[in-house]
């Protein structure tokens, strides 16, 4: 079995932010009911004055906001499944895992065109929640054990914030260049490690609670 992260790796862009921009050229008023409160949250994110993960709920909460969400998810897809990496299409077998953190309602439908397994964050589009850790770093590497450790014969991602996972993996790679190249996993030495901790402790890897 191979696995994959999807954004950066097997696809150039974040196909969450792709689809946000999508919806909102779709239904224009988003860009004024919407967007101007994810601006205004993630400034005061910036500032340390919102929590990670409650800036991460309101972003996504426009996926809540879409009365025709299965309709227009198939159109992205019809639109940028064309942008799936060549190498990838290349390798493509069944058996494949894609292991995502954006939201698996965006990710089941490209998984299922290509045909192979994935795994994503849980959200719940009628509440606006998330039902469980964002699918990132250290929640991807539980979620292999989890499921009984199966053979990883090789690994891809474009974050050094995946080492967790790619430490499962008989064999680890690192795409860059917007999905388009791919090389071996980085020594992980000292300054290496230092880079590791970096990308996870900034990353997404925080529990989705509800407000106290």
């Amino acid at each position: 079995m191979n696995v994959y992260d999807f954004d950066g790796t097997i696809f150039p862009s974040d196909c969450a932010i792709g689809f946000c921009i999508w919806c909102m050229n779709h239904h224009p008023k988003l860009w004024f009911t919407f967007f101007p409160k994810v601006i205004g949250i993630t400034v005061l994110n910036k500032m340390g004055k919102i929590p990670e993960y409650l800036k991460q709920r309101k972003f996504f909460s426009y996926l809540t906001l879409i009365d025709d969400f299965d309709v227009q998810i198939e159109r992205y897809w019809d639109k940028n499944e064309k942008r799936i990496a060549s190498w990838y299409l290349a390798q493509k077998r069944p058996d494949d895992l894609i292991i995502s953190a954006s939201p698996s309602c965006i990710i089941e439908p490209i998984a299922k065109r290509l045909g192979v397994h994935f795994m994503a964050s849980e959200y719940d589009r009628e509440y606006g929640v998330f039902l469980n850790n964002l699918m990132y770093a250290k929640e991807k590497a539980k979620y292999i054990f989890d499921h009984g450790f199966p053979l990883i014969e090789n690994f891809y991602s474009d974050s050094l914030a995946d080492t967790p996972l790619a430490l499962c993996a008989e064999k680890a790679h690192l795409v860059t260049n917007k999905a388009s190249t791919v090389i071996d996993w980085p020594a992980l030495d000292e300054e290496t490690m230092g880079k590791v901790k970096k990308k996870i402790d900034t990353g997404w890897n925080v529990h989705l609670k509800e407000e106290e």
